[in-house]
């Protein structure tokens, strides 16, 4: 029934109103995951591999954090994504390439860290590949690592058997 002292688009806008703030209050639910920015986060070219990261990473929806240039994906967290960490030099460390992206990786126990090679900023991740296979990780993130162009690339020891010789 129509009452006279609310018109009709007011009430309708009062529920949209209520159904909003509902909506609002229950996403604030969702905890917001706690990861410390990098110490070149704010760096511009960050932003398009930010944009360009997927909503899950297997079976790991993508999570809300409070700090630039990070993302997380798995609840609880399973894959921790921070831009503009220290660039890697060279390194006896084991380097991989995934579609066409070249990444370090320091298998700890139980986290690895798994950098960006060749691109600045670089890109860190940490996962426990107990919890989350590392090439679906590393599949997933490629194409937005891909967003911050690449100035070197991993050398493997078949690439210095052809080297020049000293004199």
């Amino acid at each position: 029934m129509h009452n006279p002292r609310f018109p009709l688009p007011v009430r309708v806008s009062g529920i949209l109103l209520t159904a909003a703030l509902t909506a609002a209050a229950l996403s604030a639910c969702a905890p917001t995951v706690d990861v410390t920015a990098a110490g070149d986060a704010a760096n511009p070219a960050c932003a398009p591999m930010m944009v360009a990261l997927p909503d899950a990473i297997g079976d790991a929806a993508r999570r809300k954090t409070n700090s630039q240039a990070t993302a997380a994906w798995g609840d609880p967290s399973q894959v921790i994504l921070r831009c503009g960490v220290n660039v890697p030099g060279p390194t006896t460390d084991r380097c991989v390439s995934v579609n066409g992206i070249d990444w370090v990786i320091k298998e700890g126990d139980p986290v690895w860290t798994l950098t960006t090679f060749g691109r600045e900023p670089a890109t860190e991740i940490l996962m426990d590949p107990e919890k989350i296979s590392s090439a679906t990780v590393l599949a997933d993130l490629s194409a937005s690592a891909g967003k911050i162009p690449a100035s070197r690339n991993c050398v493997g020891q078949e690439d210095l058997q052809n080297l020049p010789t000293s004199k």
